[in-house]
């Protein structure tokens, strides 16, 4: 869909004003240049002790200017929009990537149909203050009514919705429209000296609606305040090698951090991740089938075009367990030679992008969960996933389960606290040996850190078992 005349309007741009800032930033020569316009209005809500605590309401806008001069980038920005403060961007951005090459400005063209993945009839920034205060509240109501041993509850809501206008040097041309909403419920747990904690939210790119008729506050209450009950009578976790099972979706933040970021294009073309070079070698279990695809629906990290103007696609990272690709963006498919699969992202019109995950999951197998939890004999059931910490280098990582069971012949058995997955990625891939027929994606709450920007995306993956991996534990 064409949004380009909000930006046109607003701004009073036309089509001979781009080309000129385009041929200012290719001035000093140049491989290509890009123009990168925002507009991004937001809403943020909490609530704690079931008083509003704070709520905001913002705007933001600018233009950055990137210049690719071979491996080098220059990168200018401005938030004033006038025309002399954009040329200086512009120049600025010229003289940082200067080259030898002096490269046409193609000129722009119309942008042919793309993708339309949120049907939200109206953003729920635009809703009424008043409608989002009555979710939290709500939230907070059914969090306490769930029992009585739920001592605090936080609740927060946060919508966004946020234009872009991407006009680049070979003449593509393209814009968007972006809604983002989500809400989040914190509860604590007291009973005695023993207290515990549950977390949970959800949203998309929804409008206000998905709030009240979908996936309401009372879900995400009740959700949070169940672990956090659940939490107070679990056990010391055990600590050892042992077989491990992770239960759908939320567990799929495991494969976000320890497989999907080392097949970012720009660490390969670095070699600087354990996955360089691996292209048609075997990476994991023939189980295992691992796919980003930013064409989902509504879904949190989906987007019509990414932040480069290319549109958003399927890429098949893992098939059958043989490496076939990497997320990339233009640099990095240029200087690879590699397909540029609509990857380029960044957090705002200050930051430069770079190759990063929308929605990375993997697919579902031919196993009943009921058989994979039935074959394990002594084992860990990870449901929920708190942090984590990744080494991108050697895919080593750390992630802490937030509800996690012990499985004891073949039936789970009791909750367990303070349980950390500790293994490395590509390894643990390998171990894989049975895959269920239960895929589940995130409720929609992921956001990816990647170089001090954060971006929005989804995980997901179905009932997994590795045959063996570490647990950290005091039991």
């Amino acid at each position: 869909m064409d949004h380009r005349a909000f930006f046109f309007q607003k701004l009073g741009l036309t089509n001979r004003d781009l080309e000129r800032y385009l041929a200012e930033a290719l001035s000093a020569g140049g491989d290509y240049a890009d123009l990168y316009f925002e507009y991004h209005s937001s809403t943020s809500l909490s609530l704690d002790e079931s008083l509003i605590k704070s709520a905001t309401q913002g705007i933001s806008a600018g233009c950055g200017v990137r210049v690719i001069s071979g491996e080098r980038t220059g990168y200018a920005y401005t938030d004033d929009l006038s025309s002399e403060r954009i040329v200086r961007a512009a120049r600025t951005a010229a003289l940082i990537a200067s080259g030898p090459n002096k490269q046409p400005v193609v000129n722009l063209k119309d942008p042919s149909g793309g993708h339309t993945l949120y049907a939200v009839a109206s953003p729920s920034v635009d809703a009424e203050v008043a409608a989002k205060v009555e979710l939290i509240q709500r939230a907070d109501r059914e969090a306490r009514r769930y029992d009585s041993r739920i001592m605090q509850v936080r609740a927060s809501y946060a919508d966004e919705l946020r234009r872009i206008l991407v006009v680049g040097s070979d003449g593509v041309i393209a814009s968007d429209s972006q809604p983002l909403a989500r809400m989040n419920v914190f509860c604590i747990a007291k009973d005695g000296q023993n207290s515990s904690r549950g977390n949970s939210g959800g949203g998309g790119r929804v409008g206000i609606e998905y709030f009240q008729h979908e996936k309401t506050p009372e879900y995400f209450a009740h959700e949070a305040a169940r672990q956090a009950i659940i939490q107070l009578d679990a056990r010391e976790a055990p600590a050892g090698e042992m077989e491990v099972v992770l239960g759908p979706g939320w567990p799929g933040v495991l494969l976000h951090e320890a497989v999907g970021h080392g097949l970012e294009a720009d660490f390969n073309r670095k070699k600087t991740s354990a996955f360089a070079g691996l292209i048609g070698k075997r990476v994991a279990s023939e189980k295992v089938t691992v796919v980003d695809d930013g064409t989902m629906p509504s879904r949190r990290g989906s987007i019509n075009v990414d932040d480069e103007g290319s549109p958003t696609q399927r890429t098949v990272l893992i098939e059958d367990g043989i490496l076939k690709g990497y997320i990339s963006d233009k640099l990095s498919s240029r200087l690879m030679g590699i397909s540029d699969t609509g990857n380029g992202r960044r957090e705002s019109y200050e930051h430069i992008p770079m190759p990063r995950m929308t929605n990375t999951y993997m697919l579902s197998g031919q196993d009943d969960p009921r058989d994979i939890i039935k074959s394990v004999r002594k084992g860990l059931f990870a449901v929920n996933f708190g942090g984590g910490q990744v080494d991108i280098t050697n895919g080593k990582f750390v992630f802490s389960a937030s509800e996690a069971y012990l499985i004891e012949d073949g039936e789970i058995t009791a909750p367990v606290k303070n349980a950390t997955l500790i293994g490395n990625g590509p390894d643990v891939l390998t171990r894989v040996s049975m895959v269920g027929n239960d895929l589940q994606l995130d409720e929609g709450v992921g956001t990816c850190g990647k170089d001090g920007q954060s971006v929005p995306v989804g995980v997901g993956m179905p009932t997994l078992k590795v045959d063996r991996l570490t647990v950290g534990g005091t039991g």
